[in-house]
């Protein structure tokens, strides 16, 4: 048979040769580093036997998908010695997640993180003892009784919704079995470097209404170094807690009247308002027209759009005069009805249409997280309706407007295009035209993508931009999503050159994503030492006593004139005191007057960045600084 390699290279083998076995024979260290492969298109195990003609990736720990096979046994592992420790406990379920694994357990007795040594202890021992993983299947009616017999009523639940006629697998290492369809390493002694990170409640299938479980995170790695890197990152992570900045800053709060709404403060909004009023401007520059739509619409205009569908159990509803209406958790369909407000010709196309629009979506209180995750938020979104001849300009105009946003923050980014999922709507021409006019513009714009099989929106796939932080982390922000859905829901038309009525095609994009979780974005990637421009307050003048007032009094004013966001500290207190204040709110400048200042007329200045600089002309530290605020530097 012939097997295509992952750099295209085709080669010969014997039918029945395993994953492991074609690693070997291209390399040992690949063979050494290799956790599974995917051979046309689905996640297989390393001692899979190859039967047929394919492609084939070796997949390492370097690989998304390796990751998530090598964390799923880790969670296998961790299963395997709280079983051994606590008897009692009963098993839930145990995924791979985007950094991690956890698994949920039912037990009376609460985990603690003191647990966790013991448990980790237990973990290496099963890494040490290196027990195969051994698939096994079981009919429908054998796989209830096993899980009977070895009373895990969670386990039960899950087999018994599996449809009749699939499948049900089993993974055994030593004396234990879990429900598993897999895939796994071929034994736990490959997992080399493991760490348990925290304990959290969880309900049972995420529902409020079932029993609350205890969830353990961990992490897994192939080398300690790794791991170390790791933890030394969620250290840093700790101390860049927008949570924790938020208050220290006082940039925001949330409270328990509003759980999962946020509140801001004067020093959170200016914040706010620079980045919504750069969003305005820039979106003024390429033709995008702002509008506004109501926060509350009735039941109707959400069946059209598809949402009472697909999205009504995150919705928030109220009455009307006796009628049901929604508040928003998406903007779309408002901007519809702004379309269809007028007669539109080919000639308004393509209409950009961008909404500050505040959504609100049911969120359970477990996953509510900061600004990160809220249940009501701001969405920079904007509808874009084209003809189809401008459509691959059009998604390539907001790829060029994202990157341009990304890098005014000193943000590098991947991408990656999610295709149709099972619950969508259209046609399979339409989604195939969709596809691949995203795929089009990203290769015009010279831009490597990975592609997510079924992960699209509803109504038509999508392009993700994930950002990468100052620590290293991923956040999925910006989205550039192409719709023939929503304008033949809504019927939307234009005339046409020929005098006809078409139907435009629609892109839905945010580029901040939700202002507030960007503004948390930010405060962790700057630590809070926000870059001159975006800093709530940019300098504090601080005198170094009573009798230098009047001076500071003068510096303040003239600062002021020049728009530049300056505090006068001219409390009773000793200089040393008011410098190591200035710092910890990190503001970007201090200028420090005392006797010599008055006399030259100037002023010391002192950077959070480069410590004390010495002594400068007022005149010349004004140049500076809006030198600094007009490029936005960082």
């Amino acid at each position: 048979m012939v097997i295509t390699l992952r750099d295209g290279t085709k080669r010969e083998f014997e039918k029945g040769i395993t994953v492991y076995e074609i690693a070997k024979s291209i390399s040992d260290k690949l063979a050494r580093e290799a956790v599974g492969g995917k051979f046309n298109g689905k996640i297989v195990e390393l001692n899979t036997k190859i039967e047929e003609d394919g492609e084939l990736e070796i997949l390492t720990f370097e690989d998304e998908e390796g990751k998530k096979i090598y964390w799923h046994t880790s969670s296998h592992i961790l299963a395997q010695a709280v079983k051994r420790l606590f008897k009692d406990v009963k098993l839930a379920i145990g995924p791979a997640i985007d950094n991690g694994f956890y698994y949920d357990f039912d037990t009376e007795r609460p985990f603690t993180t003191e647990d966790f040594e013991a448990i980790e202890e237990e973990m290496n021992k099963i890494i040490k003892e290196d027990y195969k993983l051994e698939r096994f299947v079981l009919s429908k009616e054998e796989a209830i009784k096993f899980m009977k017999e070895k009373d895990e009523p969670y386990k039960v639940e899950l087999i018994e919704e599996i449809p009749e006629g699939e499948e049900i697998s089993f993974y055994k290492q030593g004396e234990f079995v879990d429900l598993c369809a897999g895939p796994h390493l071929p034994s736990t002694g490959m997992v080399k470097a493991i760490k348990l990170l925290s304990v959290a409640g969880a309900y049972w299938k995420g529902d409020e209404k079932n029993k609350m479980l205890q969830r353990i995170y961990g992490i897994s790695f192939p080398k300690k170094s790794m791991l170390d890197e790791y933890l030394h990152m969620m250290e840093e992570a700790k101390k860049r807690d927008h949570r924790k900045l938020g208050k220290e800053l006082d940039l925001f709060s949330i409270h328990p009247e509003g759980p999962g709404f946020p509140f801001f403060h004067p020093k959170g909004m200016i914040i706010r308002n620079i980045l919504e009023d750069f969003w305005r401007k820039e979106h003024i520059k390429r033709g995008y027209q702002e509008i506004r739509t109501p926060i509350i619409l009735n039941e109707e205009l959400w069946k059209r759009s598809g949402h009472w569908d697909h999205y009504k159990e995150n919705m928030y509803f109220t009455e009307i005069d006796g009628q049901t209406y929604a508040i928003k958790p998406m903007n779309c369909p408002g901007a519809m009805l702004v379309y269809k407000s007028t007669l539109r010709s080919y000639r308004d196309l393509p209409l950009r249409l961008c909404e500050l629009g505040l959504v609100h979506r049911h969120e359970l209180s477990g996953v509510l997280h900061g600004l990160m995750r809220v249940r009501s938020f701001t969405q920079d979104d904007a509808h874009l309706f084209m003809t189809p001849e401008q459509v691959e300009d059009e998604i390539l105009g907001v790829i060029n407007l994202v990157d341009y946003f990304y890098k005014i923050f000193g943000f590098e980014y991947h991408v990656e295009l999610s295709t149709r999922p099972e619950n969508s709507m259209g046609t399979d021409e339409e989604w195939e035209l969709a596809t691949n006019a995203l795929i089009s513009a990203l290769k015009r714009a010279n831009l490597p993508y990975k592609v997510n099989e079924g992960e699209g929106a509803f109504y038509g796939p999508k392009i993700d931009f994930h950002l990468k932080d100052s620590i290293g982390r991923t956040w999925q922000c910006g989205t550039i999503q192409l719709d023939f859905q929503m304008p033949e829901r809504f019927e939307l038309e234009y005339i046409g050159p020929d005098g006809e009525k078409h139907r435009p095609i629609m892109l839905h994009r945010v580029i901040y994503g939700s202002i507030e979780r960007f503004i948390g974005i930010l405060t962790e990637h700057f630590a809070g030492a926000f870059p001159t421009w975006l800093a709530p307050v940019q300098v504090r003048v601080l005198p170094i006593s009573e009798k230098h007032h009047e001076y500071a009094r003068k510096v303040y004013e003239r600062l002021q004139e020049h728009d530049i966001r300056v505090e006068l500290d001219d409390r009773n207190e000793k200089i040393g005191y008011k410098i190591r204040e200035a710092q910890l709110q990190k503001i970007p400048y201090m200028l420090i007057v005392g006797d010599r200042e008055v006399e030259e007329g100037n002023v010391s200045l002192r950077s959070r960045k480069d410590g004390d600089l010495g002594p400068i002309s007022l005149d010349n530290f004004i140049e500076k600084i809006l030198k600094e605020i007009a490029t936005k530097a960082l």
